[in-house]
């Protein structure tokens, strides 16, 4: 079959990596891709905001799958659209989106069906949200209400920081002045994934990335600066209690709203000593978390995400291999602030360790020469027998890379180690 990818980014570089590993494939489309992909794909300029366009393109290049990668398609509605033409697609409706693209509306979801996640107040006018901060005092985890690229949240320590944070989002630095103030809680962050058909839930596995920029997990928040998996801090029990008290419990509530969730769901979850609870859904693959995932799978990843589409879930299981994935993601200096753009990037075409893939997330190619566009540019993973392993190996393969102008974290995996 013929299979189009949606994304330009490290996630959709390396869902594309492992779709073209398919014995179903026949052909695999990136729109608008970038050159890692090209190797695997044949890559596309297209507009992918313009649902129209990807329709004709589908249409006239006889697709029969299209696999949606980064949220803002999804939540604007993009597999509605292609749904209604009836080309199958991979990813929630816009109404099930929400879960990713309102704050407000996951923990509503949260508040109706007994999900356990944080205490929160949700405000459209900035005095008000002044109030109560005012009332509530820090710590304090302030939310920009819509998308924000994984970099509108802030945990502040103090009222002075929350303020800063109340500002910026209703100065518009996030798109749409809303927010939710919520309470701060204490423990440590994983990532759990799962598949979901609107039925059936298919527990896929654990990560944890590194969302601030500096070394200890210091600094302002990124879009993620690497991961790893499995997360050591998720046992089975704690996998199995996510499931049953926060995960089902969402996509049950959406069900019931004649809403299905249908896609990857991907739970940011806290572990409180009363246990685990929701901090945040996204309705995609996580960014860098999947540059992870793909190489642990062992599974035929289309046959998964076709069974989604189909309502098939019930069928099918995911098997994982037992070894760590870790991935150090190589950035542009200045990031997550002001960052020159086409910097030169060299070693890319020599021949890396076994176990090692680097995936493209933010390179063009000018004249010939592979160069950065991109705050974000190169996810180096590698597998290894532990934590350790991977990050040792990892960064050995990053050392290789000649990218002058790159800077990246040289503790991802510290937590673990």
């Amino acid at each position: 079959m013929n299979v189009l990818l949606i994304g330009s980014g490290g996630r959709e570089h390396a869902l594309a990596w492992k779709l073209a590993a398919s014995p179903m494939l026949s052909k695999l489309y990136c729109a608008p891709g970038n050159p890692g992909m090209a190797k695997v794909a044949e890559c596309v300029a297209i507009d992918v905001s313009n649902h129209q366009t990807i329709i004709t393109f589908c249409k006239n290049n006889k697709i029969s799958f299209v696999v949606v990668g980064p949220e803002a398609p999804l939540v604007a509605g993009i597999v509605d659209d292609l749904t209604a033409a009836g080309i199958k697609a991979f990813g929630p409706s816009k109404f099930a989106a929400q879960l990713e693209g309102s704050k407000g509306f996951t923990k509503d979801i949260c508040r109706a069906n007994n999900i356990p996640t944080a205490a929160y107040q949700r405000f459209t006018a900035l005095a008000p949200a002044l109030d109560y901060l005012n009332k509530v005092g820090a710590p304090i985890v302030i939310k920009a209400d819509g998308l924000a690229a994984g970099k509108g949240v802030t945990v502040a320590m103090t009222e002075a920081e929350a303020v800063v944070a109340l500002h910026d989002i209703f100065d518009g630095l996030f798109g749409d002045a809303a927010c939710v103030i919520e309470e701060f809680l204490e423990g440590e962050e994983a990532s759990f994934f799962v598949l979901s058909d609107g039925k059936s839930v298919l527990p896929l596995a654990t990560a944890q990335d590194h969302k601030r920029v500096g070394e200890g997990d210091t600094g302002p928040n990124t879009g993620g600066m690497g991961a790893y998996s499995p997360a050591p801090c998720m046992t089975d029990a704690l996998c199995a209690e996510a499931l049953e008290t926060i995960v089902k419990p969402t996509v049950k509530a959406l069900a019931e709203m004649g809403q299905p969730y249908r896609g990857v769901l991907y739970a940011g979850l806290i572990l409180t000593k009363s246990g685990p609870q929701l901090i945040e859904y996204n309705a995609r693959f996580g960014d860098p978390e999947t540059q992870v995932l793909m190489p642990r799978l062992k599974d035929d990843l289309l046959v998964l995400l076709l069974a989604c589409a189909d309502g098939t879930l019930d069928k099918v299981s995911a098997r994982w291999h037992e070894e760590v994935a870790l991935t150090v993601c190589l950035c542009s200096k200045g990031y997550p602030g002001k960052f020159a753009k086409g910097s030169p990037i060299n070693g890319l075409e020599q021949k890396f360790e076994a176990g090692v893939e680097v995936f493209h997330a933010g390179t063009t190619v000018i004249e010939g020469a592979l160069v950065s566009k991109g705050g974000r540019v190169l996810n180096v993973t590698a597998l290894g027998k532990s934590v350790r392993g991977a990050q040792v190996a990892a960064y050995a393969a990053l050392d290789k890379i000649d990218f002058k102008d790159g800077f990246c974290r040289r503790d991802i995996g510290w937590r673990a180690v």
